[in-house]
This record gives C-alpha cells, sequence and structure tokens, in this order.
C-alpha cells in the first residue's frame, strides 16, 4: 500500500475524529495505516491469508474501541499493539482449528421460524469460507486484501510486493476456482427469499 503521509496537524485532527467516533475517520485510519498493520500481522504469522484476517479483525477492535482511544497519543502504536493482539489470537484460533460437523439441510429445516435464515446465511458463509481455504495461500492472500480488505489490485500489488499483473492474474484465477467450487451454491443463492 502507498504510505500516504499526513502532517501533524491533520494526523491530530484525524485521531480526534476517530476518537469521536466518526465513520470516515475510520476509512481514512485504514488507508493510512493498513499496510503497516498488515506487515506487522504478517511478521507475527508468516501467512499471507492469516495477517489479513488479523488486520481485519484489528481494525473492528480498534473501531470498537475507538471512544476509548485518547487522541493526545500517537495512533499508530496504539493500532500496532492491537494489530500485535488479533495476530495472537488469529494464530491461536488457527492452530487450535478442529473440524467442522457436517450440517445436512434437514438440521436447518429443524430450526425454528426466524433462526433459519440467519443459519442458511451462516452455511453459506462457511461454504463460502471453506471454498477460499481450498485455494492457494498466494491467492487466498489476494481474495482476502480485496474482498476482507477492501483493498485495490494497486495496494494489493505493493502489499505484498509483487507486479499488479501478477494480482490481476491470481485475482483472476481466484475467483474462477472459487465460482467452481461454490457452483452447488447457485441456485440456494438466486433462489429468492420468500417472507
Amino acid at each position: 500500500m502507498r504510505c500516504q503521509r499526513m502532517s501533524s496537524d491533520q494526523t491530530v485532527s484525524l485521531e480526534i475524529r476517530f476518537a469521536r467516533g466518526e465513520e470516515e475517520s475510520l476509512r481514512e485510519i485504514h488507508d493510512l495505516y493498513v499496510g503497516r498493520m498488515y506487515a506487522v500481522a504478517y511478521r507475527a504469522l508468516s501467512d499471507h491469508g492469516l495477517a489479513a484476517d488479523a488486520v481485519q479483525q484489528a481494525l473492528l477492535q480498534a473501531w470498537r474501541a475507538a471512544t476509548s482511544y485518547d487522541p493526545n497519543r500517537p495512533i499508530e502504536p496504539w493500532l500496532f499493539v492491537i494489530t500485535r493482539r488479533a495476530a495472537i489470537d488469529v494464530h491461536r484460533r488457527h492452530r487450535s482449528r478442529v473440524p467442522l460437523v457436517d450440517v445436512d439441510r434437514a438440521d436447518l429445516e429443524a430450526v425454528p421460524a426466524g433462526e433459519s435464515d440467519s443459519l442458511e446465511r451462516a452455511w453459506l458463509v462457511w461454504q463460502i469460507r471453506a471454498a477460499i481455504e481450498k485455494l492457494s495461500e498466494s491467492d487466498q492472500a489476494i481474495i482476502k486484501l480485496a474482498y476482507y480488505g477492501n483493498l485495490t489490485h494497486q495496494d494489493i500489488s505493493e502489499t505484498l510486493d509483487i507486479p499488479i499483473g501478477t494480482v490481476k492474474s491470481r485475482m483472476f484465477r481466484a475467483q474462477r476456482k472459487l465460482m467452481t467450487g461454490l457452483e452447488h451454491l447457485r441456485d440456494e443463492v438466486l433462489e429468492p427469499v420468500h417472507p
């Protein structure tokens, strides 16, 4: 990611707005620090996909704690501490991951009305995550940075230190693999939802 520098007055203003919980400040925080946060997470995890997960978790935790942040202190070290902790959490979860039990459609239909939609949505999310996990590590990193990290091809190129053409070709290949791997969900996703 391009390293964007701000004057000290702009940074203070951003930190104050972030501490107030102003939503636009989160986007600015993301744009300014996500590359360096990713570097912190990657150094701790040595895995592109897990590092992207840790950064996403860190940004969410930072946003939830925004009102407790002291805008008189520099934000970057605060973000890096949160990122390191998120990386540790991701590492622990990844290390202790146990296989999930198969849930069949009958189990979902036995759920009381109202809960079924959220369970089906969770099932779809699980299916998508499982399909992403089947991708190579490099393809996972690009998909996660693009879709979870909302990074552009250029930002991904700079973050992973690979040519933009490589990013585009890996993205295309990974998307094609995901479409093939998720073909069985096509009817479920496209099926209209009836109240």
